[in-house]
């Protein structure tokens, strides 16, 4: 450890730019946590089981080209005839970074990172990456085996001698074949438009061009567009005009000294050009580049992933079979086939087209003929579903007439419970008649004109007779047996009535009952009967929750307020709570917290609070006092229980 600070203190102290400096500093201090890490877990068995595998890519990982060959190496390394392989990644991030001193920096932290699990292979991803292990290898990992892929032909003639350890697979790029292709495809055009970038890599890429061109250009002039800005290239591309054809690797960097992927350098190329741009890289399709003769990087990964596993497996490099060079194919984009109108008879039989709608007959063709198959059975399971259909709504008005008999028999329970409450709140207007006409009777018989007193008798007649006739309406309402409406009522009228009822109920529980209204109209759309229910319920029950307290706690309060989308009600008690544990069962049929409650109160109320599209729930405090809230909405679709139209 203390000589890994050494090597790097020394790297990172020779002469450089503040910003190189800060990337040492940062990338010594991982160095050394990845170390000790890395010690501690140095003697696990499982690790010296493992094989591992080191990939160093040249860019950074969101190339797509990387991200591409990443693909193709995973899915057959880390298969299931491989678990015992790991798989690790590094970057180098070129163009980002570069020089003698980074790449010291570089080396330093690689040697100890995997000091203690030191790749048995390490997977070398284009050019840069094959160069600097090439540099280093005898410093990092001298006995690992190295397999390079997505490393050009050209690039590899001008390395003198590989060392015979160090094997793979080249890829040829296509520049001078698809430009070939592009100019069969538009020969109209009269003019060829190169583009490249500003980096190194791209002037690799525009030194080949130069070189390769010639051969196919013909008499199309050349226009070779190189480290341009990125917004004066695209205003150029805007006023190409018909008679052209662009052809682009992308670049890495620009005139402006701006970063890009080169898929994303495509893209904005073929979106800004009036021409038809094409391109050497698969990763391209899709961003509106036509196409090229180009090698699959994700098929590169699969064939530095074969090699890979020979070699774990034993097989000595200089026993590999390895072809000179990675497959090229045609490959297109057939959405800009059609936008640029190229004849589909003129693609090769042998091009791979991407993006392609199949016809019905292509896409289908075997489900077509399931379906010819499957309709006979299809028309017999349609009538046979008819009627389950017929059968199972039958049984669901069953249910819902089943659960209208049920409210209905609650309400009948309900008001047998308040007999004595009603039969008093009866009596008081029909004691209060029979006194007044007594007291007419005696002033009919007196021989004074008494008319004014009377007329005073005959208005309480009238009052009292209007009181009973009221609380008979409300009783009948109860008792009647009624299908479920669905028109609107106000919430705090309906309120009042039931205050009205339980009235005597509560006095002679010695319960104050607190009705508190919404301000404003409170119109709800549903069944009025049933709320009201729902309210005695729930009134009824916060009154046996406080029937053995303390009589200054016996209060029960129903509060309506009004919230976005309707209303909100809530029955508050001050009796004991209901513990946290039977919160979640209160709804349910035939579950009760008392000693003699059958357990249907509760789900008559959720039942009907839910088909007027609401929602109930309970809330307790430890060890005073309850909560029932529900909530209806204003208006809009509600779903009585009960018998519905077919």
């Amino acid at each position: 450890m203390t000589r890994s600070r050494h090597l790097i203190a020394s790297a990172c102290g020779r002469t450089l730019s503040n910003e190189t400096k800060g990337y040492c500093t940062r990338l010594a201090h991982q160095v050394l946590v990845v170390a000790a890490l890395s010690l501690q877990v140095g003697h696990v068995a499982l690790a010296a089981q493992t094989k591992n595998v080191l990939v160093l890519y040249s860019n950074n990982r969101l190339v797509p080209g990387n991200v591409e060959v990443d693909r193709g190496l995973r899915a057959l390394i880390t298969g299931p005839a491989a678990q015992s392989v790991q798989i690790f990644s590094e970057f180098l991030d070129r163009p980002d970074f570069g020089g003698t001193a980074y790449e010291d920096t570089v080396t330093t932290y690689l040697r100890e990172k995997y000091a203690a699990r030191p790749p048995d292979t390490i997977v070398a991803v284009s050019d840069d990456a094959l160069d600097f292990l090439l540099r280093h290898r005898a410093q990092i990992f001298p006995h690992a085996v190295v397999v390079y892929t997505a490393v050009s032909t050209s690039h590899l003639r001008s390395i003198p001698t590989l060392p015979a350890d160090v094997v793979g697979v080249a890829r040829e790029y296509g520049f001078a074949a698809t430009i070939a292709q592009a100019l069969r495809w538009h020969p109209a055009a009269s003019r060829l438009i190169v583009i490249t970038g500003a980096s190194g890599h791209d002037q690799e890429w525009a030194a080949q061009l130069r070189h390769e061109i010639p051969a196919v250009a013909g008499t199309v002039s050349v226009e070779y567009l190189a480290g341009l800005a990125t917004a004066s290239l695209l205003k150029r591309l805007g006023e190409l005009g018909n008679n052209a054809v662009v052809f682009t690797p992308g670049y890495f960097l620009d005139g402006d000294g701006r970063l890009f992927s080169p898929r994303d350098a495509a893209a904005l190329i073929a979106a800004a050009s009036t021409a038809p741009v094409y391109g050497p890289f698969d990763t391209f399709l899709g961003t509106g580049v036509v196409g090229g003769r180009m090698p699959s990087f994700e098929d590169m990964g699969t064939q530095a992933a074969q090699i890979v596993t020979e070699l774990l497996a034993g097989t000595a490099p200089a026993s590999l079979r390895l072809p000179q060079s990675a497959p090229m194919a045609l490959r297109v984009d057939w959405r800009q086939i059609q936008r640029w109108k190229i004849n589909p008879k003129a693609i090769p039989p042998d091009a791979i087209i991407y993006f392609r709608e199949p016809t019905f007959w292509d896409a289908y063709r075997d489900v077509a003929i399931a379906i010819a198959a499957v309709i006979v059975f299809q028309a017999a399971l349609i009538g046979a579903l008819l009627l389950e259909r017929r059968r199972r709504r039958s049984a669901e008005f069953a249910v819902q007439r089943q659960r209208v008999e049920l409210a209905h028999a609650s309400r009948l329970a309900i008001v047998g419970e308040l007999t004595a409450s009603i039969a008093h709140e009866i009596n008081q207007p029909l004691g209060a008649i029979l006194t007044s006409a007594d007291a007419a009777e005696l002033l009919l018989q007196s021989p004074v004109d008494r008319r004014d007193d009377l007329r005073r008798i005959v208005a309480r007649i009238r009052h009292d007779d209007l009181r009973a006739s009221d609380v008979i309406r409300q009783l009948r309402a109860l008792f009647a047996k009624h299908e479920p409406e669905r028109k609107p009522f106000e919430l705090n009228a309906a309120a009042s009535d039931v205050a009205a009822l339980l009235r005597v109920e509560a006095q002679q529980r010695h319960v104050i009952l607190d009705i508190r209204p919404t301000p404003g109209p409170s119109e709800v759309i549903g069944d009025e009967i049933q709320i009201q229910q729902v309210l005695i319920i729930l009134v009824l029950n916060a009154m046996d929750a406080v029937a053995d307290v303390p009589e200054d706690r016996r209060t029960v309060v129903v509060s309506i307020a009004r919230t976005d989308g309707g209303f909100s009600i809530v029955v508050r008690d001050r009796g004991h709570g209901v513990p946290l544990e039977h919160l979640s069962k209160l709804f349910d049929s035939f579950f009760s917290t008392k000693a003699n409650g059958m357990g249907l109160g509760l789900s008559i109320a959720r039942t009907i609070v839910e088909s007027h599209g609401g929602r109930i729930w309970a809330e307790s405090g430890l060890s005073v006092g309850s909560a029932f809230h529900f909530e209806l909405p204003a208006g809009g679709r509600v779903s009585l229980p009960g018998p519905q139209p077919t």
